[in-house]
């Protein structure tokens, strides 16, 4: 019976390991199914994430063009309007002209000397003023700035100085020359503070130190206008802009 005993203890170890076997086989392949599976999920929600991510950039990537667009409108809609109002204004300077019955000669028109001379040719006057704003119309600033400079020096007394001086700052400031735009300016807004210029030329220097980013100075040329001129269409549209500071 010994012998027998120890043949079926031989052959219960050999199926224990048998079984041991197999379950530790089972145990692998669960853990390998368990693993692949959430690797799939990690994948898978990784994927997610870099759609969702793509998405977000093409989205922000319309959004930008989509604003690069508003301000290119903006912007053509901006230089459409500065170049409307420059027109009424030459507009508004051919036909302020043409009511004064043209240009006379200043207080010092009897005097000795050049001015005097030049004075006394009011139809070369006139011819000099016109060549020098049909230069300013055709967009031709540096030869504009350098007529009406020259017409101010040589018809300092004139009934046209004034808007010639004017125009010589807007024709600087066409030029993106805001620091000589004010120097020009300045002078309307003392030499020639009794003209139609004077409120206009105000305005203009508290345009060129706004875009200079001297935000101050402009305010205080804007509240300078409206003191001085308080009546006039430039002091309108000084309360208006200080309104949206």
């Amino acid at each position: 019976m010994q012998p027998l005993r120890i043949a079926l203890l031989i052959a219960a170890l050999g199926a224990t390991q048998a079984q041991a076997g197999m379950f530790d086989d089972e145990e692998a392949r669960r853990q390998i199914a368990d693993y692949r599976i959430k690797s799939e999920a990690r994948f898978d929600q990784q994927a997610r994430g870099q759609l969702e991510l793509s998405t977000q950039i093409q989205r922000q990537a319309e959004e930008i063009a989509r604003l690069r667009g508003q301000i290119e409108t903006l912007t053509y809609e901006l230089d459409l309007a500065k170049k409307r109002q420059q027109d009424f204004y030459l507009d508004l300077d051919t036909r302020l002209r043409k009511f004064e019955g043209g240009p006379s000669a200043g207080a010092n028109g009897d005097a000795a000397g050049g001015n005097a001379k030049a004075a006394a040719d009011p139809a070369r006057e006139s011819q000099e003023y016109e060549a020098a704003l049909n230069q300013f119309k055709a967009a031709k600033y540096k030869e504009a700035a350098a007529g009406f400079g020259a017409f101010v020096q040589k018809y300092p007394d004139s009934t046209l100085a004034p808007n010639a001086q004017y125009w010589l700052g807007n024709a600087w400031y066409a030029q993106r020359n805001c620091n000589k735009a004010i120097e020009a300016q300045g002078v309307v807004t003392t030499k020639y503070a009794d003209s139609a210029k004077a409120p206009d030329a105000w305005l203009a220097i508290a345009t060129c130190q706004q875009e200079a980013g001297n935000g101050p100075a402009a305010k205080r040329s804007l509240e300078a206008l409206i003191a001085k001129y308080p009546t006039s269409q430039a002091a309108e549209a000084a309360q208006q802009r200080l309104k949206k500071k």
